[in-house]
């Protein structure tokens, strides 16, 4: 008899399989509920709906670090790179990274896994400490967005709401913000009018560098059992996990069809080669192992920004049977 599992997650070419059916957990009936990630972020963290969801990386180890309700799996749904999500008022004379100490810097919330990369990005490698800014936090384009998680900082990292009546978007167009650091593009930025630009223009050269650098391709999503779930049936880490793999594995198929694009990108093949020559082949690994480096950057910038309680290493973020295998 399966097991009825609802895993909340968005829509993703690297996750379809396991929506659509063609790949199924063994042992588990699925129920797939196609969501965007900040509806799904808020439930899950707020009011723990969903036995298994998508979960930003960064609330994720703060839970843990606090009543650990939930368990990860190494499955990184997201990952993106972050040069690309800061925007700059064009009244602000920001023109360069330093310029950015002493400034007024708007982040939806602080604990987004996008601002911890951000913030930590700037810090390693550009000479902007998290405690050179005051951030203001709000909604990108709705008032009134508040944290999802409580979160104690040291007095040096200053954090003050916007008006009940404000967004981030109008603010930094008006230039009453200097910036805004945020995994979505700010309307003002669309609409093309020249008050908001992205500090980084182009930001592919400065992301490409990043990771020819570093060697990190930025996580920003796991997948978590609730921990209750997880312990009455420890197995489960251990299916979903092998679905998610193969459903990617059945994704990556996809790229190298030529016979009729899979994808609406003209030059799709030639995009792969070119992000398999700078990444290389498994450009969006699972697994602890390959992603080891990569989650403990990340796990430091969470300790060192104010947000996990504890220094953590990345053995400590998964279900353990999904770190072994069986070997014949």
């Amino acid at each position: 008899m399966s097991i009825p599992i609802t895993l909340a997650c968005e829509r993703y070419d690297r996750t379809e399989a396991l929506r659509d059916g063609r790949v199924c957990p063994a042992g588990v009936d699925l129920t797939y509920l196609p969501q965007q990630v900040e509806e799904t972020f808020f439930r899950m963290a707020r009011f723990r709906e969903f036995d298994a969801a998508e979960m930003s990386l960064s609330s994720y180890v703060i839970s843990l670090t606090r009543d650990a309700p939930f368990i990860a799996l190494p499955v990184f749904p997201s990952r993106f790179f972050r040069h690309s999500g800061i925007y700059v008022s064009a009244a602000s004379g920001i023109e360069k990274p330093q310029d950015l100490v002493g400034k007024r810097v708007g982040i939806a919330e602080y604990q987004l896994t996008a601002n911890v990369w951000i913030r930590g990005i700037l810090a390693d490698r550009h000479d902007v400490p998290v405690e050179s800014v005051t951030y203001r936090t709000g909604g990108l384009h709705e008032a009134g967005r508040p944290e999802k998680l409580k979160v104690d900082l040291a007095p040096e990292i200053r954090v003050e709401p916007i008006g009940p009546g404000q967004t981030l978007s109008e603010m930094l167009a008006a230039g009453e913000l200097d910036a805004v650091y945020t995994p979505r593009e700010p309307h003002s930025f669309t609409a093309g009018d020249g008050r908001v630009r992205r500090l980084f223009d182009p930001s592919g050269p400065a992301e490409e560098q990043y990771f020819a650098e570093t060697g990190i391709f930025p996580i920003m999503h796991v997948v978590v059992l609730r921990r209750e779930v997880y312990e009455r049936n420890r197995w489960l880490a251990r299916s979903l996990y092998d679905a998610f793999t193969e459903s990617k594995r059945l994704c990556e198929e996809n790229f190298t069809e030529t016979a009729a694009l899979r994808y609406m990108l003209p030059w799709l093949l030639d995009e792969v080669a070119r992000t398999k020559s700078l990444l290389g082949n498994d450009f969006w690994p699972y697994g602890l192992a390959p992603n080891r480096e990569t989650l403990r950057t990340f796990l430091r910038y969470s300790y060192d920004q104010g947000l996990a309680a504890r220094p953590l290493e990345p053995e400590e973020l998964f279900a353990p049977e999904t770190l072994e295998s069986t070997l014949v």
